[in-house]
């Protein structure tokens, strides 16, 4: 007989208590399946979360849990935690991280981070940011991207800014006004790294990175580096590596790798444009997994392609990280994680955006270990601890 986890035997006893004190509701349930492969008692993470991101305008953002000690999928796992929470989780999941007990999501369409414990999904708060973005943490203080109007495509979109929040209070402490509709950030020492896409403004889209003091909150530096930016991640040499997504047509998504003008300057550069399709990354050791998918106007279908660049040499040395065939049964790629203790490989499908989404996992040598069903447009993954984060 399997052995129920705490972490599960925790979210099943507050689920029969909240849905027996619903009588006049009618409450979607929790889901269970059972994951291929069976438990791994060791495993630390313990397991994962992902934010499905719902169809915008539906409110039907969600979120799951991956219980790797026990070896289940547990499905929709916040609103059957917070029944008394209006219209659910809300509309369009964005990102979630974790920081120290918490668990935060950033939902997009409902101009807020839902702040929850990160064992049991209870919620804490919530953090009012109109048109959020993206979130990370630095010194007890949350820093979150904001296209601050209106969420509609305007010739006349006006700036972004970037958020302070005391994870303590959940209290704004600072804002700073950067480009055009920012995306993702990265924290490195003193400064934040915001990826400027001006997504809005089509077709004069934004092309910079601002570069944002911390403690100041105050744009230092904006750095020239491509059109609609997107991705931006820190590699442990200290480059920064950046996503274009391009425009669609003529202009192609790039990787552009930043780094120190020279030793003893902050000015961050442009030293290289990889002509490699970017959709999403993760960084894992010395190397960047990526996916993209780009859709061609010559044969009017979504190009999709997988691969592995050596963040030290820059070169593609795969050009493909799954191994077995099986990236055939994934219609749209939405999203990637890594385990950092065995190298499993998480890839979400969004199928066709309207249903049910899948997430697959792949073994370190890109074999296909199980797959099962998750929300609306499963995207955004996080790995839970049982220690502080």
């Amino acid at each position: 007989m399997r052995h129920l986890s705490y972490y599960t035997i925790l979210l099943i006893a507050i689920a029969v208590t909240l849905t027996a004190c619903r009588e006049d509701e009618l409450v979607v349930p929790t889901e269970y399946d059972l994951i291929p492969g069976g438990p791994a008692p060791d495993s630390d993470p313990v397991g994962m979360y992902l934010l499905n991101e719902g169809n915008m305008g539906s409110n039907k953002a969600s979120i799951d849990f991956v219980d790797f000690r026990n070896g289940y999928y547990v499905r929709n796992v916040y609103a059957e935690r917070n029944p008394t929470v209006i219209k659910e989780l809300g509309d369009v999941g964005n990102d979630i991280q974790i920081y120290g007990d918490r668990l935060y999501a950033v939902i997009n369409c409902s101009h807020k981070v839902e702040v929850m414990d990160k064992h049991t999904l209870r919620r804490i708060g919530q953090i009012d940011i109109p048109n959020c973005r993206y979130i990370r943490f630095s010194r007890d203080c949350a820093y979150v991207t904001s296209y601050v109007g209106p969420v509609q495509i305007d010739p006349d979109a006006q700036l972004g800014a970037v958020f302070r929040v005391d994870t303590a209070t959940l209290q704004i402490t600072g804002r700073c006004t950067v480009g055009y509709q920012p995306d993702e950030l990265e924290i490195m020492g003193e400064y934040i790294y915001v990826a400027n896409s001006g997504g809005y403004r089509v077709p004069n889209y934004d092309r910079t990175i601002s570069v944002v003091e911390r403690y100041g909150m105050k744009q230092v530096q904006k750095i020239n580096v491509g059109i609609n930016l997107h991705r931006i991640r820190a590699d442990r040499y200290g480059k920064l590596w950046v996503t274009s997504r391009g425009d669609y047509n003529g202009i192609h998504s790039r990787i552009f790798v930043l780094e120190r003008e020279n030793r003893w300057s902050d000015n961050m550069v442009v030293t290289d444009t990889l002509r490699i399709p970017c959709t999403e990354m993760c960084i894992y050791g010395d190397s960047l997994y990526f996916y993209s998918t780009e859709w061609s106007y010559a044969l009017e279908r979504n190009e999709i392609t997988y691969g592995i660049i050596d963040v030290r040499t820059r070169e593609l040395v795969s050009r493909s990280f799954i191994t077995d065939g099986t990236e055939a049964d994934i219609e749209i790629p939405y999203g990637i994680n890594i385990n950092p203790a065995n190298g499993d490989i998480y890839i979400t499908d969004a199928k066709n955006y309207v249903s049910s989404g899948q997430l697959h996992c792949y073994s370190h040598d890109g074999r296909r270990k199980w797959s099962v069903r998750t929300g609306d447009i499963p995207a955004h993954m996080v790995f839970l601890y049982d220690r502080r984060q």
